[in-house]
C-alpha cells in the first residue's frame, strides 16, 4: 500500500462517516431506533457499532505494529462487540453523543494510517479469527476499516428504504 492508497483509505473513511452523519442527523428518533427485523440492526445499533468497531481495529493495528508476535482481532461473538449493540446499551445512549463519537473516528484513522510505513502494512501477526490468520495489516485497513464503514453506510440506506415502504 503506497502513501496514495493510504490517503485514499483515509478519504474513504472520512467520506463514509460524513455520509452517515449527514443522513442520520436529519432522521427522526423513530427512524433511527427502528429495527427492520429481528435479524437486522437499527440505525442506532449500526452507528453505535461503527463508533466502537473502527477505533477497535485502529487500536489493533497500533498493537500489531508494537507487538507483531501477539494475537489480534475478534469474532462476531466478542463480548464487547455484542454489548455495544445490545438493546440495553443502545437504549441508554443519546443519538447526538454517538454522532459526536462517529465524528471523531476519521481523525483517529488518519493519525494512525499516516504513521504506517510500507513495512508496517506488510506485518502479519497471528489472528484470533481463523479467517483472518495470515493476513497483513493492509488487510485490516482495507477490509476491517474502509470496507466495514462503507458496508454500514449502505446498511443504513437499506434500513431507510425498508422504513419508507
Amino acid at each position: 500500500m503506497t502513501k496514495t492508497l493510504q490517503m485514499s483509505a483515509i478519504e474513504s473513511v472520512h467520506q463514509s462517516i460524513q455520509n452517515i452523519i449527514s443522513v442520520v442527523k436529519d432522521l427522526s428518533e423513530k427512524e433511527i431506533r427502528w429495527n427492520p427485523s429481528m435479524e437486522e440492526w437499527s440505525i442506532m445499533q449500526i452507528i453505535t457499532h461503527v463508533a466502537e468497531a473502527i477505533p477497535y481495529w485502529v487500536r489493533e493495528i497500533q498493537q500489531i505494529k508494537e507487538h507483531p508476535d501477539q494475537t489480534w482481532g475478534r469474532g462476531l461473538t466478542d463480548e464487547t462487540r455484542l454489548k455495544t449493540v445490545s438493546e440495553a446499551n443502545v437504549n441508554s445512549l443519546l443519538i447526538e453523543d454517538v454522532l459526536d463519537q462517529l465524528a471523531a473516528v476519521p481523525s483517529f484513522v488518519k493519525e494512525t494510517l499516516q504513521a504506517l510505513s510500507s513495512e508496517d502494512l506488510e506485518i502479519i501477526a497471528p489472528s484470533r479469527n481463523p479467517r483472518f490468520d495470515g493476513k497483513p495489516v493492509e488487510f485490516i485497513v482495507n477490509h476491517l476499516i474502509v470496507e466495514h464503514v462503507e458496508k454500514h453506510d449502505h446498511q443504513i440506506q437499506r434500513n431507510l428504504s425498508k422504513f419508507n415502504q
